[in-house]
């Protein structure tokens, strides 16, 4: 597997949701969730994607994944334009993308035993026999480190993380190239969430699985990405590897989100930078930067004209892509 070849590209991927209302229900709004966003995700590889609440990243990766139809923009994997296929089409391609859910208690279905849960995706896509479809789900029960007589219980009896375990392990029963992961650890205990991320880790290393890491815990980001993407009122701002978007942010969003994660030594002081003000409402997004109304350098330019996301020089001869007029003089 090459790390370099490009599995998945996202080009100027919208999506928009109508607002209907008066008594004709006709159009009235648009909530912009996702508006014009570009990205890359390398075979084998993680890219974190962070911001606050509402910002859209769940919906990018639903609309990557073809949950939503994207209003507009490509969303190409493999080489493939996936983004206008029809179901029958989209069907042989979904074996590649799939996904991890937030709440382990509401994914998975209470009437359905462990066994079936896991099994389904094989049974949907015509792979095996019924006796050989088990002995698949007995072998990634085993994968994800749980123990057989799972099989014939309900989820109900298991606990948060075992849950999680059997949501990743019929997440991987395709062995699929390509998994979203939807904040998978931020409803488990601290302790709890290291082992699953640890899991997750090591299936990447034996299954060659690149991953999109939707999250809000900029640490555990941190822990479990090659590059992290940061996301602002449905766009990009900020989008390079780890290490440098957590050493040397750009973006002054970025920075704001770095310096608001707790220091584990409480003798070590850090300059914490408050953004002031709400972030604006979707429906009706600022003009320019969407994030001019709370940046503390923005000027009438800010005001105006759209920052492209564009490279920017590091000291050291790397490059990263900031969307941000004064991201090189900051």
């Amino acid at each position: 597997m090459d790390k370099n070849e490009i599995l998945l590209e996202v080009k100027d991927l919208k999506m928009h949701f109508p607002i209907y209302g008066g008594l004709l229900k006709r159009q009235v709004a648009k909530v912009y969730a996702v508006d014009g966003v570009n990205l890359t995700i390398k075979k084998g590889e993680t890219v974190g994607l962070v911001g606050e609440s509402g910002c859209g990243k769940s919906t990018l990766g639903r609309a990557i994944l073809r949950l939503y139809k994207p209003t507009a923009g490509e969303v190409i994997f493999n080489n493939k334009k996936i983004t206008h296929l029809s179901p029958s089409a989209l069907r042989p391609i979904r074996r590649n993308l799939q996904v991890i859910f937030q709440d382990p208690y509401d994914c998975l279905n209470s009437r359905h035993t462990v066994g079936r849960i896991i099994e389904e995706p094989l049974e949907i896509h015509g792979i095996g026999t019924p006796a050989k479809r088990k002995v698949k789900v007995m072998e990634l029960l085993e994968k994800v480190g749980l123990q057989p007589s799972a099989y014939d219980r309900y989820p109900h009896e298991f606990s948060g993380g075992q849950r999680q375990r059997i949501g990743i392990a019929r997440a991987i029963a395709l062995e699929p190239q390509l998994i979203i992961c939807d904040e998978p650890v931020s409803a488990l205990d601290v302790s709890i969430q290291s082992q699953v991320m640890n899991l997750m880790m090591d299936l990447q290393q034996e299954m060659g699985l690149a991953y999109i890491f939707i999250a809000h815990d900029l640490a555990v980001v941190r822990h479990i990405s090659d590059r992290v993407a940061v996301m602002y009122l449905g766009r990009i701002v900020e989008f390079t590897d780890a290490d440098s978007i957590y050493e040397n942010p750009m973006h002054p969003y970025t920075k704001a989100l770095i310096s608001a994660i707790p220091e584990p030594d409480p003798t070590l002081k850090k300059d914490r930078i408050i953004l002031h003000g709400d972030v604006p409402s979707p429906i009706d997004p600022p003009s320019g930067c969407t994030f001019h109304t709370r940046c503390p350098f923005a000027t009438d330019k800010c005001k105006s004209e759209v920052p492209e996301l564009k490279n920017y020089p590091r000291p050291n001869g790397d490059q990263q892509l900031v969307s941000c007029h004064y991201a090189g003089e900051l």
